[in-house]
């Protein structure tokens, strides 16, 4: 008998303590007033100094999902990275978090990283998710981590950057359960985004042809979708077919938040094109009769197509997505956790019972490329102490942490950009940004050696503390959100003993 409601049961978003104002941007790189700011759709762009690496956000996101949900390292038997952030190409970033496990003496821990641009968490979560579903699972529960520093060079693509990462804790009988058997993928060779540098951050990007892939994939990934669901409504005696009023929320992948809107038009149009006799008279689709004829497929660069379907699906925009750009507008592309910081922003901002029962579609894009359209379920069950509430409450200080950030002036930013350039793949190298500006409780980069080993400590939890290195929080805190299969034997926790000094990304 298939489990019931695998899906995720807590989340975890990490974003970095830094940012610039991207209106400020817009005026130091000599651009018109609102080029980035209405014409992107972003107001902040965080970003990272070389005191932090893929590394360091992954140990970060880790150890605050498993000490603000109580979870002891040992309930943990898969974890698995999606990122595209490369500083290793042979070890894995899930190696390195593996630390955060040996006080707990856990080793019994499947998984390694994922890779395809910003699809990468995405297939990390799936994996995650089938494993819980399948004979391999051993009772305990799945952490999956998308964490990246989306940086590009001097010029129009770089505010479209960002940074942070967000783990999920998956198991049964989740708040948020992932429908069974709707996925609508699609995937195809294209050369719109890539990284073929491999000393630098920095990618390769077809601004036009990327949108063209982002945009086909979504077409294609909603076809699916639909097909699917319908089939398994037909089964069911359910005598209706599905649009995109059926979808709570709907949920996107965030180069930058005009794509998203321009997106969930998309969706319209797809609806209107398929609908057997829409009625252009009234309602939804009024005054769209002159767009009946037109293929999907003519359509990416069509002004006059785009301009009428964002018009359509202004209200539906309103109720549907807005709030899931929380995250995106101003902390910016995240890469692989974009499309989870939009998740986390929809539940920071509404309440448990505005949630309950909804359905939200999710669509995920990394280029080259690879996308699925999704959907997840969320509980009925929205009472006090319910997983959903705890869930909930766990991401309701979001926009405060937003809003806690420091800001830097664009000179600042750019001469941090200019660091990471110089500094991205040296050894024997000591970060030379100070530590000071971190959020408490952010793990950074202290040294990497002559031969490419990388040390981080961590900062202390406690604003008033000096730095500390180290783990801060013994693994043996009762759980509290209980592991799924209590039955199955927990490994025992070591002996006690002296503070980690530091930690390593190992030796070869």
């Amino acid at each position: 008998m298939p489990l019931l409601d695998v899906g995720i049961i807590a989340m975890e978003v990490y974003i970095p303590s830094q940012y610039v104002e991207q209106s400020e941007l817009e005026t130091f790189d000599g651009v018109d007033a609102g080029k980035y700011t209405i014409g992107l759709g972003q107001a902040r762009m965080g970003f990272c100094t070389d005191r932090e690496d893929i590394n360091s956000l992954c140990l970060t996101v880790v150890q605050r999902l498993m000490e603000r949900n109580c979870l002891s390292y040992d309930s943990i038997g898969r974890l698995e990275v999606g990122t595209e952030t490369i500083i290793d190409k042979s070890k894995s970033v899930k190696t390195v978090l593996m630390q955060l496990f040996e006080e707990s003496g856990n080793t019994d821990v499947e998984g390694i990283d994922t890779t395809n641009a910003c699809y990468g968490g995405t297939a990390a979560l799936f994996n995650a998710v089938n494993w819980v579903e399948s004979s391999s699972w051993d009772g305990r529960y799945a952490l999956v981590v998308s964490g990246d520093i989306a940086v590009y060079a001097t010029g129009g693509a770089r505010p479209t950057g960002g940074a942070g990462a967000v783990a999920m804790l998956v198991g049964p009988n989740a708040p948020l359960a992932f429908d069974r058997g709707l996925r609508g993928t699609h995937m195809q060779h294209a050369y719109d985004f890539y990284k073929p540098d491999m000393v630098s951050e920095y990618p390769v990007v077809d601004g036009k042809l990327s949108i063209q892939c982002y945009l086909s994939a979504l077409d294609r990934c909603y076809a699916v979708y639909r097909n699917k669901i319908n089939a398994q409504w037909q089964r069911e005696g359910v005598d209706k077919r599905f649009n995109l009023e059926d979808f709570g929320y709907m949920i996107f992948h965030s180069p930058y938040c005009k794509l998203v809107q321009k997106s969930l038009a998309r969706l319209l149009l797809n609806d209107f094109l398929s609908h057997p006799n829409p009625n252009t008279d009234s309602g939804l689709y009024s005054g769209l009769e002159a767009f009946r004829d037109v293929k999907a497929e003519d359509t990416y660069f069509d002004r006059d197509v785009e301009k009428a379907f964002l018009k359509a699906s202004a209200q539906m925009f309103e109720q549907k997505t807005k709030a899931s750009l929380l995250v995106s507008n101003q902390n910016g592309n995240m890469y692989t956790p974009s499309v989870y910081g939009c998740l986390a922003s929809v539940l920071a901002q509404h309440t448990a019972q505005q949630l309950a029962g909804q359905r939200v579609g999710v669509f995920s894009y990394g280029s080259g490329f690879a996308a699925t359209l999704y959907s997840i379920r969320i509980t009925q069950d929205a009472t006090p102490d319910s997983a959903l509430e705890k869930l909930v409450a766990s991401l309701s200080d979001l926009q405060a942490r937003l809003d806690s950030r420091m800001k830097v002036s664009p000179a600042v930013f750019a001469e941090n950009m200019k660091l990471r350039e110089k500094t991205h793949h040296l050894a024997n190298y000591v970060p030379q940004s100070s530590v000071e500006e971190l959020f408490p409780g952010t793990w950074y980069l202290t040294r990497v050696d002559e031969k490419h080993r990388r040390q981080y400590s961590r900062r202390s939890l406690n604003d008033d503390a000096p730095l500390e290195a180290g783990l801060v929080t013994s693994t043996t805190t009762n759980e509290h959100i209980p592991s799924p299969a209590k039955k199955i034997p927990r490994m025992p926790a070591t002996t006690a003993g002296p503070a980690v000094v530091s930690m390593t990304n190992g030796d070869h």
